[in-house]
């Protein structure tokens, strides 16, 4: 009775460490058994030769299409035990069945395709069952269909007949599935055993359980089968597998294949399929489909069953993705974490292969969640997924770089500048790099020192490229130029759009096809009053690329400049005919319609860009009164001249480039108007900022005409339209101080403009019109400071220089105010219709 149960034990070790793969213990387990009873010597010839088998297909990594046919010499021990196994027939049937399967795969490493198919015929495998099947025979059986499926490529077709073809295509196909599914279930059973034990065992420490790992026949039944499938046209079933592999319950030893396949299904949603034919995982899949091969319709069909299946993951509450890049991004987001959670950071030698394989398997993950956030414009989170991916990025340039353009994308140009820093370190000879960082500190930033070091960076980088040489020139002039217009000393401004002049002449003679470098030395020039030459250069810029709208729009404004209105307005027309949503150039036609048609047509024009705004923007005004609509369908009978209407400076006003003292005011004019519209009953608005500042520019152009035909009521129904949208606006409070003018209220214009002063104190208009208050009021010396002081900001400004020489003329100082009379006349003579710098400078 002892014996039985020793022998017992010994069996049930023997069945634990073949279900584990636990080879190097079987030798010694099959000298307990052989010394136990002579008849267990066949049943120890079995467990030789398969341990045996198992070591040397371990110390011999076997690849697929790499096994010569012939026997090998390390081989010839194995099958004389497995021989001497089968022919004594000693063996009850179910062993004798593991030693044929065992037989089998020995003739497949062989190269003998034939013998180990009529060795899986003889025993039935497609009968075999699965139900009480102890976990090293579903190893075994899983094994057998995938090496059945390997010989099944192997051998070449016996006919050509299409049918027959696509038949044995499907027979291998289905060989690998259930190799496949039988392997996902004896894994889950490996693991569900082990926890099973490790819960049972006692406190006491005892040895701890290897990791299962993946044979080479196992993980060629999990991936072989939607290989085949992709590799016939047959996406629909392809995708299928993926997905039945991923609904199983993981197992440790499945988590690397499941993260690679998870990687790959998310890769076809995102490349090959679109949302018409997506359907979602708990659907029958499509009977037909447009991404299948229409030739290849047959192998659509499941046609086969299993006793038992592996178990999937079920439930009431589980997510399930409607569409296909929500599925992507499921995938890579689980992908991203499995990527995190088995990341190798060691810097030692001896893991470097390791490093490098697990950085590479991050960053396709990474490049995968870029193309699937970057579709849905989700930059916020993408920049969040590739700041998780910086301890992987240890000298690697290209997530550093991805991390600077997602957070670029995102907003955070203080941050992608930062990282810029380190791309260029990484990769010093790129000048790309330095180029985008000086795009981002000329724009929302305003950081010009540091958009000239990197602009000159790119300057200083040799001769490698002209083209970029020339780029870097222009990044450096626009530097120097809008450095210019922040400059409060004019000598110090003169310096810089000198420097600003001569990088773009630099730019333009090294590309003197970019349209871009003539451009912008136009507009350099036109800024500096050479209006000729910049007439020469804008016009070569229209020559390399006609269609461009800012070079258009400098064309009309150097056009007005020369007091030829009407061609002015004819070349607005016609930018507008290419261009028909650009409120610039719109805000440019009110202008001049003013000038050369009346105001009349300049209201329909107002009127059509509110029409416009509506159609472009998908917003709900939320001071909409239901009057300001029909404020521009009134028809205007006086149709005088307008020669004194200025244009508002709403969008910058006076340069449409970016200053440091306009984004201080436009930052703290936000934040009043926002603390002002909390205190109203109107809702807050929606969306971004800018289309509400065009709305409210739009009102501020009307409000404008009708101050100039003396129509103040019409022109404060319009102010108020825009200050319901920005109370505590420098151009509203501007504005409001127009209409008091025109009522002849001086004490309550002097107030507006004081106030429009406090938000924005480098408000020229607002500085000039005051100062003429104080001029009638007899404050000479206050009015002639605030002119000087105007001066500084903008000395192109010939309102400013006439107010000035009225001062010092009254002050008695006749000298400088005839000088100051001659500056004024000769700024007027070349001032266009708008200022040059409303015209955006950017790269």
């Amino acid at each position: 009775m002892a014996a039985k149960k020793a022998g017992s034990r010994l069996e049930v070790e023997i069945e634990r460490c073949r279900s584990e793969c636990q080879w190097d213990r079987i030798h010694e387990l099959v000298k307990q058994l052989s010394a136990k009873l002579i008849s267990n010597d066949d049943m120890a010839e079995l467990l030789l030769g398969e341990a045996k088998l198992e070591q040397y297909m371990k110390d011999n990594p076997f690849k697929q299409g790499a096994s010569p046919r012939g026997p090998r010499p390390k081989l010839t021990d194995i099958r004389k035990h497995l021989t001497a196994a089968l022919d004594r027939g000693n063996l009850k049937s179910d062993l004798m069945q593991e030693a044929n399967l065992i037989m089998a795969k020995m003739n497949y490493i062989e190269g003998d395709y034939s013998d180990a198919l009529s060795i899986y015929a003889r025993v039935g495998l497609d009968e075999m069952q699965l139900v009480a099947a102890p976990l090293y025979k579903l190893r075994m059986i899983a094994e057998a269909f995938s090496t059945k499926g390997l010989c099944l490529e192997k051998l070449p077709s016996s006919s050509s007949t299409n049918s027959l073809h696509v038949d044995r295509d499907q027979e291998i196909i289905t060989c690998y599935e259930k190799a496949g599914d039988i392997a996902l279930l004896y894994l889950q059973e490996v693991e569900r055993v082990q926890t099973a034990n490790i819960q049972n065992r006692s406190p006491k420490p005892g040895p701890t359980t290897p990791d299962q790992e993946l044979s080479f026949f196992l993980e060629t039944g999990l991936q072989r089968a939607h290989v085949l499938y992709f590799k016939n046209g047959n996406l629909t079933r392809g995708v299928g597998r993926f997905r039945e592999i991923l609904r199983a319950v993981e197992t440790r030893t499945t988590q690397n294949l499941r993260m690679t396949i998870a990687r790959q299904l998310a890769e076809i949603l995102l490349r090959g399929m679109c949302e018409q034919s997506y359907w979602n995982p708990l659907e029958k899949p499509p009977s037909k489909s447009p991404l299948d091969d229409p030739l290849r319709q047959g192998l659509n069909t499941k046609s086969y069953a299993l006793s038992r299946r592996p178990r999937v993951y079920m439930g009431e509450n589980i997510f399930c993705p409607q569409e296909n890049t929500e599925e992507a991004l499921l995938l890579l987001l689980i992908s991203e974490s499995m990527a995190n959670r088995d990341a190798v950071l060691s810097r030692i030698p001896e893991h470097k292969n390791d490093r490098i394989i697990s950085l590479q398997s991050a960053s396709v993950v990474y490049d995968l969640l870029t193309i699937a956030l970057g579709r849905r414009g989700q930059y916020e989170m993408l920049s969040e997924c590739l700041e998780r991916a910086m301890k992987f990025a240890f000298e690697e340039f290209h997530l550093w770089y991805q991390f600077a353009l997602s957070l670029m994308a995102a907003g955070k140009s203080a941050r992608a500048v930062k990282i810029l820093r380190e791309c260029i370190r990484l990769k010093p000879e790129d000048t790309t790099i330095p180029l985008l960082a000086a795009k981002l500190c000329m724009g929302s930033l305003h950081w010009m020192d540091e958009a000239e070091r990197f602009a000159k960076i790119v300057v200083d980088c040799g001769d490698k490229s002209s083209e970029f040489k020339a780029k870097g020139f222009l990044a450096l002039g626009l530097a120097y130029s809008l450095q210019a217009s922040d400059a409060s000393l004019r000598g110090m401004q003169e310096d810089l759009q000198r420097k600003a002049l001569l990088a773009f002449q630099r730019a333009h003679s090294l590309s003197p096809t970019d349209h871009l470098a003539a451009f912008y030395l136009a507009l350099q020039l036109a800024i500096s009053r050479q209006i000729p030459e910049a007439l020469g250069y804008v016009r070569q810029a229209l020559q390399l690329q006609g269609d461009d709208s800012n070079s258009l729009h400098l064309l009309a404004l150097l056009l007005s400049a020369q007091k030829h209105y009407h061609d002015a307005l004819n070349i607005i027309d016609m930018a507008l005919s290419e261009y028909p949503e650009n409120f610039i150039l719109l805000f440019s036609k009110v202008k001049l319609e003013s000038l050369c048609r009346g105001p009349d047509e300049a209201l329909l024009t107002c009127k059509h860009m509110l029409q416009i705004w509506k159609s472009c923007y998908n917003l709900t005004n939320p001071s909409d009164s239901g009057r300001g609509s029909s404020l521009l369908d009134r028809a205007i009978a006086d149709r005088r001249q307008l020669n004194t209407i200025t244009m508002p400076d709403f969008s910058d006003p006076e340069t449409g480039s970016v200053h440091a003292t306009s984004i201080a005011a436009s930052r703290v004019e936000q934040a009043l108007s926002e603390v002002a519209s909390s205190l109203q009953s109107s809702a807050p608005k929606q969306g971004p900022l800018h289309p509400w500042m065009t709305l409210a520019q739009i009102w501020l152009h009307a409000a404008e005409v009708y101050i100039g035909i003396s129509k103040p009521s019409e022109a404060t129904a319009c102010i108020q339209e825009a200050a319901n949208l920005f109370p505590m606006s420098h151009n509203v409070l501007y504005m409001r101080g127009q209409v008091s003018e025109l009522r002849g209220n001086v004490d309550e214009a002097k107030r507006w403009y004081e106030e429009a002063l406090s938000i924005s104190p480098t408000h020229v208009k607002s500085m000039q019109r005051l100062s003429l208050i104080l001029h009638q009021q007899g404050r000479y010396s206050l009015a002639e400071k605030i002119l000087r002081d105007a001066v500084q900001v903008n000395s192109t400004a010939h309102e400013v220089w006439n107010s000035l020489g009225e001062v010092l003329q009254t002050q008695g100082n006749d000298d400088a105010a005839t000088e100051c009379f001659l500056t004024a006349l000769e700024l007027e003579a070349s001032s266009p219709i708008v200022p040059f710098t409303i015209i955006p400078r950017v790269l």
